[in-house]
This record gives structure tokens, sequence and C-alpha cells, in this order.
């Protein structure tokens, strides 16, 4: 029987719920491994195991329990190891790095930060920070829509000054909410989106980064703005030395 890991703590950290139940139908009893100081909280995994929502549910729900509790590293969903005799082997040889990340990430949570361009309002200001555009578009006005060329050289420079500024606020918006975070990790590249960025926040100081992403959004109406949060910090559990073979998924876990 494979082992499902949903996350890796201290070997002192409180127990978990009497009866917990994790991924799979029926939902399977989670438990804990231990190796020195480190456990793992983990269950049998069920086969044939796919991303539904009762399943992404219950894997989030088993982090949520436990992290009430004290620090987790958090594991991506569908994280499995051959047995349990291989978990152990893993925290035996990462202990170094799991009780560093422990250490750093003890009273930290993570926010998700994607924005995205407001089509007409980028438009807008495209227009009024760049004269070029602004006359070649009042000169195709006044010729009737312009010649073919102009229309396209037109429409090549709005695109070109849209993805300029797509950059230019995607580093603005992350230096604006940078200095009320403990640290930053640049999420993949994804569609629609010109910012995917997570933030290591301390609980204390949450109120200020909320603050912040808020009159981020005053001052940007051209953007949209979503904050994904409070989460367990998937982004900031870095990988360690390298896992033994057979090891499908590590603690090194990304933001979903």
């Amino acid at each position: 029987m494979s082992t499902y890991v949903y996350g890796i703590t201290a070997r002192s950290h409180p127990a978990l719920p009497e009866g917990m139940t994790g991924v799979g139908e029926p939902p399977r009893p989670v438990r804990v491994l231990t190796a020195g100081e480190l456990a793992a909280v983990v269950s049998d995994a069920p086969e044939g195991l796919r991303p539904k929502r009762r399943d992404l549910l219950a894997h989030q729900n088993v982090l949520a329990e436990a992290g009430a509790a004290g620090c987790v590293l958090p594991m991506r969903f569908g994280s499995v190891s051959p047995d349990d005799d291989t978990v152990v082997s893993v925290l035996t040889e990462r202990a170094e790095h799991y009780l560093e990340r422990l250490r750093e990430l003890d009273g930290k949570v993570e926010y998700n930060v994607k924005a995205t361009h407001i089509e007409e309002a980028v438009l807008h200001r495209v227009m009024a920070e760049n004269a070029e555009i602004r006359a070649l578009a009042e000169a195709n006005r006044r010729s009737g829509g312009g010649s073919y060329d102009d229309r396209i050289r037109l429409g090549e420079m709005v695109a070109a000054a849209v993805k300029a500024k797509e950059a230019e606020d995607a580093a603005e918006v992350e230096r604006l909410l940078q200095p009320t975070a403990a640290a930053v990790s640049v999420g993949p590249e994804s569609t629609g989106w010109l910012l995917n960025v997570s933030f290591l926040v301390a609980r204390e100081t949450a109120e200020d980064f909320l603050a912040a992403a808020e009159q981020v959004r005053k001052s940007h109406a051209h953007l949209e703005l979503r904050v994904n949060g409070p989460l367990p910090p998937y982004s900031f559990v870095e990988p360690g030395p390298a896992a033994p073979a057979g090891v499908t998924a590590g603690a090194d876990a990304g933001a979903s």
C-alpha cells in the first residue's frame, strides 16, 4: 500500500484530532510517522487518486487541522511515497533541511497575489502616457481610419506599450507589497495574469500586508488584483537534498 503524505511537522507537534480522515472514498484514516525530531502526517494512498473537489478539500482540511496546532510544511496534493519506510527514510535524510524550514516558517502564512489588466482602463492609460500613439491614433481618425499600414502600425504600437506596461506593473506591485512580507516567491507564468507572486507573511502582521494590497488596488485602478490567503506556506518549502529514488513528490510544494 502506497503512503499519501499531507505534511511534515516537528515530532513535538500536538497530537491530531482523534478519528481524523483524509483523501479517498471511503476517507482513509490519518496517522503520524516519526523519525528523530520530525513527523509526517500521512494516510494510506487510495488507488487512482484524482484532484476531485472532495479529495482536494480533504487534503486542505488535514493541513488546516494540523497547522492550527503548530507549523506544518505542506505537501502538494497528490504527494505519494511507495510506503511508510520510504517516508521515514526521507525524513531522516533531509532532517536538517526540514528542521530549518520548520523554524523559519513558524508563525507565517502565504498570500498568493495575481494581477491582470482591465483592458479598457489600461488602453486609456497607455494612450494618455504615449504621445506618439496618441498622434497616430488622431491622424488615423482624421483620415477616416487611416491606411491599412497605419492601422497595423498603431495596433503594433499599442500591443507593445501594453506588454511593457504589464512588466512595469508587475514589478511595481511586487515592490509595493514586498516590505510587508518576510519572503517572496515568484510563481510560474500563467495565461491571463501579468503577476503571480506568493508572499510569506507573519500572522501577526497579516493586516499590514492586506492593507498594502488594498492600497495597491486603489492606486492602480487599471489593475485587477486577487489576493488568496492565508494559505499554508506551499511556495516556501524549498527543495532540500535529493530524495531517495522512488519518491514521487517531496515537500518542495508550490502554491496552487
